[in-house]
């Protein structure tokens, strides 16, 4: 028995000292991969290409004496020389990036300017820097600069859609004209520029989507609220300054004023970008361009309004705000099983709203709008905008429902004068 003990007490800690000279070696080698990575970082591919292959006939043009491998073998050795040369040494930058202006709308002109300034003591050698701008990449010969000498560039950043774009971060490359050896040094942090939709000019008041300024009158009854009921007998509790003393009088009893309760004007906005409800990309675009009018329209006038989509709450505390949320709306797919589940979970931390408006493509049905429509209580008004690129303007009556078709952004104020 104690044997066995012992065994397996010996089988338990040869696995236990293993991991820990594991550890002590992962700990120990940690500063020098620190110390070596960069170093081994600048190699590209093609460099530990060429050289391996100069070593391997490097070996076997002495091991064969054989003139013509060795030639070979100096030759790339001579090349793996002459670009680790390439690499060596400091520059000392300062690189500015700025774009004019860092906000436009879809088919505006948009420049950027990279300064580039030698802030150190001696002259550099020409360099190349490179700038991602979105999914493109451009390229800068940078001459040689003397101390505190600068010199800058252009580009031009292509607007053609909406979307958010990054410039940057710029990058001085140093390298050899084979490819073996790439060293490369960022200097600036990416920034942004907003490409927003193209929006029409609406109505005041959205066209008359939100004209109760006051706010609306509900049936629910209150004790406390602007719009006058009736009059009911007191009761303990009551606030004194609503007691109407001159029925009060008349009656021989304290009556006390009740009030029909007020809501403030809240719009919502539902945008659905699931792909599966729009027929093609201009489709959508239009739909988000829709969006972003109203919207605006309605933060111009100070109302309160809330913007949902699948997974995203856009800003509305100001029109700029919203319009830079409206770069970042993409399609999607397939994030929702029914529209009635979209409106759910898109509103679960929404007040409810005095007017919704549904923004969607063709591909929509009249019962998908009608489902999202059944989602929200009977005194929200539900208006329904079909997106449909290129279709005249109509509406369709669903179960009480209006469904107005929108076939291209001039005619959305004819629409919502409309509606209202």
């Amino acid at each position: 028995m104690a044997n066995t003990a012992t065994e397996a007490f010996g089988a338990d800690a040869k696995p236990t000292r293993l991991a820990s000279i594991r550890r002590t070696l992962a700990t120990g080698m940690r500063p020098v991969v620190r110390a070596v990575g960069p170093v081994v970082g600048v190699v590209t591919t093609t460099g530990w290409l060429a050289i391996v292959a100069s070593t391997v006939l490097l070996v076997v043009g002495l091991s064969w004496s054989w003139s013509e491998v060795l030639a070979v073998a100096f030759a790339a050795t001579a090349a793996v020389v002459v670009a680790i040369v390439t690499v060596l040494g400091r520059t000392s930058f300062r690189v500015e990036v700025t774009l004019s202006p860092t906000r436009v709308v879809v088919g505006e002109r948009a420049i950027g300017r990279v300064e580039i300034t030698n802030v150190g003591s001696r002259r550099t050698s020409a360099t190349r820097l490179e700038l991602p701008v979105g999914d493109g990449l451009a390229v800068f010969a940078i001459p040689g600069l003397a101390p505190e000498a600068a010199t800058d560039e252009l580009f031009a950043v292509p607007t053609h859609r909406r979307a958010v774009i990054d410039a940057g971060p710029a990058v001085t490359v140093r390298g050899d004209q084979l490819g073996l050896f790439r060293r490369t040094v960022s200097w600036t942090e990416p920034i942004e520029l907003f490409v927003h939709p193209v929006t029409t000019r609406l109505q005041p008041s959205a066209a008359g989507l939100v004209r109760d300024l006051e706010g609306q009158t509900t049936q629910k009854i209150t004790n406390s609220d602007m719009a006058f009921h009736a009059l009911r007998e007191y009761v303990v509790g009551d606030d004194v300054r609503h007691v109407h003393w001159r029925s009060s009088a008349r009656t021989g009893q304290l009556m006390v004023r009740q009030f029909e309760e007020t809501r403030r004007s809240h719009l919502t906005i539902l945008h659905t970008s699931d792909e599966r409800y729009f027929a093609s990309v201009e489709e959508f675009e239009l739909a988000v361009s829709v969006t972003a009018s109203v919207a605006t329209q309605v933060i111009r006038e100070a109302t309160a309004i809330d913007v949902v989509t699948e997974g995203r709450r856009l800003r509305t505390h100001t029109g700029g705000a919203l319009l830079d949320d409206t770069c970042r709306i993409d399609v999607i797919r397939g994030a929702t099983t029914s529209p009635r589940d979209f409106a759910r979970d898109a509103t679960a931390m929404l007040p409810a709203p005095s007017v919704a408006v549904i923004v969607a493509g063709s591909r929509m049905t009249a019962a998908d709008f009608r489902a999202i429509e059944k989602f929200f209580p009977s005194e929200t008004r539900v208006i329904a905008l079909r997106i449909a690129e290129g279709e005249n303007p109509k509406v369709q009556i669903a179960g009480g429902l209006q469904i107005f078709t929108v076939g291209a952004l001039r005619d959305l104020p004819r629409v919502l004068t409309r509606a209202s």
